[in-house]
């Protein structure tokens, strides 16, 4: 706990200074470093809005993807197998699925392309990472790959197989279907810690996401696909240390309010059994 609330309480105050990498010395000034960044004189204001898009479109897949799926192996046949083979893809770093896919959707040689190419489908065929109409669209599908079949599944498969069968078996005498079973047992109520849960976890990890933006296409073309973390890394990297903890500091306070408040309102929805 100390080791990530200390730094990040230097971080804050060292958004309030010029620290910079072209001299030693360091003053005060204030907002000046956020008055930087909303002033709309550059470009982080597309950065924080290419972050929230990310986040909302991410995080909306992989939470309904993942009850599909969690759904799916519940009850099927060699549901072992089943539940690993979808797992696998988290097993993978983050970069290694960036340099799979970063070669799969390659326009010239990528196997996605080919595959167009061999069906007869290339008006398919696209500048997946480098098109500025495909590329964050191609960034984000890559992420939900990852991540819908993973914790996303595994938390959403816990909390099924935590609901008492005898809520199900009380229903079927009442003449429910496996829709109504689902809409006013499953989903609303008894799975609502799960959802919390993993609201939550995509909320915070699509804010702060930088490794898969980077190796897929490191923020570009342009400024496409830039987010808040890549900018950040790439203003240490110029040595505009107190703007880079200025973008740090804004998402860490915005990340710790929307997870409070996502489980504040879901938490008063949620039912003990």
């Amino acid at each position: 706990m100390i080791l990530y609330v200390a730094p990040s309480i230097m971080g804050i105050y060292y958004s309030f200074t010029d620290w910079n990498r072209f001299t030693t010395e360091m003053n005060f000034v204030g907002l000046d470093n956020y008055k930087r960044i909303f002033s709309g004189d550059y470009n982080y204001l597309s950065y924080i809005k290419n972050t929230f898009y990310f986040t909302i479109f991410t995080t909306v897949f992989k939470t309904f993807l993942g009850i599909g799926l969690a759904l799916a192996v519940n009850k099927i046949k060699f549901r072992n197998f089943h539940r690993a083979a979808i797992f696998f893809p988290a097993i993978l770093s983050m970069i290694i699925t960036g340099l799979i896919f970063k070669s799969i959707l390659h326009p010239a040689t990528g196997f996605l392309n080919q595959v167009l190419e061999m069906v007869g489908l290339e008006f398919l065929q696209q500048k997946w990472l480098t098109d500025i109409k495909y590329v964050f669209g191609s960034v984000m599908s890559v992420d939900i790959w990852r991540g819908m079949g993973g914790y996303i599944m595994t938390i959403f498969l816990a909390g099924l197989q935590s609901i008492p069968g005898s809520f199900y078996e009380a229903s079927r005498v009442d003449g429910a279907n496996a829709w109504q079973n689902f809409r006013f047992i499953t989903l609303p109520p008894l799975l609502m810690p799960s959802i919390t849960v993993t609201l939550v976890l995509n909320i915070i990890y699509g804010l702060r996401v930088f490794d898969i933006v980077y190796v897929l296409t490191n923020g570009g073309p342009g400024y496409a696909t830039e987010v808040l973390y890549t900018a950040v890394f790439k203003e240490f990297g110029k040595g505009t240390y107190a703007v880079g903890n200025a973008l740090s500091s804004i998402m860490v306070l915005v990340m710790v309010s929307i997870g409070f408040l996502i489980i504040k309102k879901l938490s008063k929805n949620e039912v003990e059994y």
